[in-house]
């Protein structure tokens, strides 16, 4: 049988995302099929979970009868299944209300502030990092909200920390973008939440080599070339 592509590009977790990886192996509730932004809600909530790894380009099985688009993340909560990032954020402040911090705030105005920027986050800034690997953004204070970490700031963690990659490829600059954006992106680099979940950057880098130069197979590259919105 002939390989898949990019299959053996690094499968697994390293650095010290494979070192939190190696401390949540034991059976819990919940279980978490990789994805960054839900694996980053989860060490800032503190909430246990079991980690499974996910070869995104040799998706086995038992994953695809939990997710049929065959996309990460996933979770299995008491052995039944739920999916899609976003949604799944707010499942982890629906079922574990009394793990702390709470990333969505009790305030319905600010609550609905949160959702409205996770939306443009989605449907707009995801789409233009993946196109030419940046991202813009604006911020009230040293999160988005100000002081406290929202799932605003969550779901572009992943994206923030990776800003390096277009410094180093593509002539970006944050500091050209302000202070404010400069210290927003360097700060939230810094949690210890991103870090744990942080591969070594020379893995990394064979990966986004290949959207360097437009090789990669993923579904976000081939919905980019075909002009469509990434799944």
């Amino acid at each position: 049988m002939a390989r898949l592509p990019d299959e053996e590009i690094h499968p697994v977790a390293t650095g010290r995302a494979a070192e939190t990886v190696a401390e949540h192996q034991d059976p819990q509730d919940l279980v978490f099929w990789s994805g960054w932004r839900v694996w980053i809600a989860l060490e800032e909530r503190g909430i246990p979970y079991q980690y499974k790894d996910v070869n995104p380009y040799k998706k086995e099985p038992h994953f695809l009868e939990i997710n049929s688009k065959g996309l990460v993340p996933a979770v299995e909560y008491q052995g039944k299944a739920l999916y899609e990032s976003t949604v799944l954020c707010e499942f982890l402040e629906d079922a574990y209300p009394t793990h702390k911090p709470n990333l969505l705030p009790y305030d319905p105005y600010e609550r609905a502030r949160v959702r409205i920027w996770i939306d443009h986050v989605t449907k707009n800034i995801l789409q233009a990092w993946q196109r030419l690997l940046m991202y813009v953004a604006q911020v009230k204070g040293p999160y988005f909200l100000g002081e406290d970490l929202s799932l605003a700031d969550v779901i572009v963690a992943p994206w923030t920390a990776r800003v390096y990659i277009l410094g180093q490829h593509r002539g970006y600059d944050r500091a050209g973008a302000g202070a404010v954006w400069k210290a927003y992106v360097e700060r939230l680099a810094a949690r210890e939440s991103v870090l744990k979940t942080t591969s070594d950057r020379d893995k990394l880098q064979v990966i986004y080599d290949r959207y360097l130069r437009d090789e990669a197979q993923s579904e976000a590259a081939k919905a980019i070339r075909a002009g469509k919105l990434m799944p």
